[in-house]
């Protein structure tokens, strides 16, 4: 079940250039670590963590940058590996694993 805030990050994206891949209407994930990923962003951005329209705008950019070096039928195109990267950009950017490591 999601939850509000699930909805409205899923709503956001709808017809977007970052809209996740979807099969019968359902989000599709082809490994575990996607759909873990995927939660780790939104209970990130949920907490406060950062911003989801910062999410967002980032994932839309690496995906451009990608798009813009990349044949869109190049093989190597993951929409996971990219919200990953930008997961990582995003946790950097907001210091947090430099507070992590700072607890006792």
């Amino acid at each position: 079940m999601q939850t509000s805030f699930e909805h409205f990050a899923l709503g956001s994206m709808l017809g977007h250039s970052d809209m996740p891949p979807k099969d019968n209407g359902s989000l599709c994930f082809g490994a575990p670590w996607q759909r873990q990923a995927f939660g780790m962003a939104l209970a990130l951005s949920k907490q406060g963590v950062f911003e989801w329209d910062d999410f967002r705008s980032e994932l839309i950019a690496t995906i451009s940058a990608w798009e813009a070096t990349h044949d869109r039928s190049d093989p190597s195109w993951d929409y996971y590996e990219i919200w990953l990267t930008v997961l990582e950009t995003m946790v950097e950017r907001t210091g947090l694993t430099d507070r992590a490591a700072e607890a006792p």
